[in-house]
């Protein structure tokens, strides 16, 4: 195992969500001296990571990503080496609600904390978490092109076209793939802005920001309003009280998951072994759509938790997006070979560990 972290000074934002305290553990594990930002508003939750604060692994700091000198101080104090920017408004349907909420934490929270350690030390590490959403709308044939072309009017950039006038097909995803906005999320589009912004920061001041695109990742203590989350809280229902429906909106999207704690290896990874304002996709390479995801889970229920009947879906048109990106399947082969990198927990496993969680907490 590396020892790259062993005695580091390390800044989390977003250090008590979903993936932030997954890498707090993966980091703490490492040897690394780990450091939380959280905001200075009440109501933030602890829980993701009381098991560390309790062990004294993580010290915890208040500070306002509204506010650079206040995210400058925090880095001096904790004498950050490297700082880990995972704070965002992150839940896609959020953010076509609150679009201005959702632009001013991810673009203006992510130009601060870059500006913040500008002012402090420019050769600090920084690591963005960005997102396959920034990708948009993904062409895989003529028959979709045309469909969205009479959808949306406009697409831009257009997709390539071969020899033949066919469309040449953009899955899988590479990094290089068109970025439109056309279909894209406020959410998607907010973490590409701020994507730019990462890589003029590293370009202009020549910073050492290093920049990922994780495609869907999950695993246990992912927010419920995530669908992974919808599914396997529901399957644990079923084995728990003997719930027979699974509600949830569209089944047909395409997405590429991975587990969380593949995800913030790449993370590590990137920082450790990544070019300065490069990018690199981290993804399973496999495209699971929502209804085999939802037979996945309750097959795994059956086998492994004794769920003994079988649990129907339901549709709810209230979780279905105003935009729905069809297929999002991500090629990390760029990943694999500079970062020495791959996702490696089974998808199996995952959803047999949040069904396993769900369980504990019904």
């Amino acid at each position: 195992m590396s020892t790259f972290w062993d005695g580091k000074n390390v800044l989390i934002t977003g250090c008590t969500g979903f993936v932030g305290s997954w890498l707090a553990e993966a980091l703490v594990e490492r040897g690394a001296n780990v450091n939380g930002f959280v905001r200075i508003q009440s109501g933030t939750t602890t829980k993701n990571i009381d098991h560390l604060l309790a062990g004294k692994k993580i010290t915890l700091h208040r500070g306002d990503l509204n506010d650079s000198g206040s995210i400058a101080d925090i880095i001096k104090k904790s004498e950050s080496e490297v700082v880990f920017h995972l704070a965002a408004q992150s839940f896609v349907p959020q953010s076509f609600e609150s679009p201005v909420d959702t632009f001013r934490a991810n673009v203006i929270g992510t130009t601060n904390v870059l500006d913040a350690v500008k002012q402090v030390d420019k050769d600090i590490g920084v690591h963005f978490a960005g997102s396959s959403e920034e990708y948009g709308l993904v062409i895989v044939d003529d028959s979709q092109y045309k469909r969205m072309i009479d959808r949306y009017k406009v697409i831009l950039p257009a997709p390539e076209t071969d020899g033949d006038g066919k469309i040449v097909p953009e899955t899988p995803i590479k990094e290089t793939n068109p970025m439109r906005t056309v279909g894209i999320s406020p959410y998607g589009c907010s973490k590409r802005m701020a994507e730019e912004i990462c890589r003029t920061y590293a370009s202009c001041y020549g910073m050492n920001v290093y920049v990922t695109r994780a495609f869907n990742h999950t695993g246990p203590r992912r927010g419920r309003e995530f669908v992974s989350s919808r599914i396997t809280e529901q399957v644990a229902e079923g084995v728990k009280n003997g719930k027979r429906e699974i509600v949830l909106g569209n089944l047909e999207s395409i997405r590429d998951f991975s587990d969380v704690r593949d995800i913030v290896r790449g993370y590590m990874a990137a920082v450790e072994r990544g070019v300065p304002g490069d990018v690199y996709n981290l993804c399973s390479g496999k495209g699971t759509s929502i209804r085999q995801l939802m037979e996945m889970a309750v097959s795994i229920a059956k086998k492994d938790f004794g769920l003994g009947h079988e649990m129907e879906y339901v549709a709810d048109e209230k979780l279905i997006r105003p935009a729905e990106l069809p297929i999002i399947v991500g090629d990390c082969s760029k990943a694999r070979k500079d970062l020495g990198w791959k996702s490696e927990v089974p998808l199996e496993k995952t959803l047999g560990d949040m069904i396993g969680f769900y369980c504990e907490r019904i």
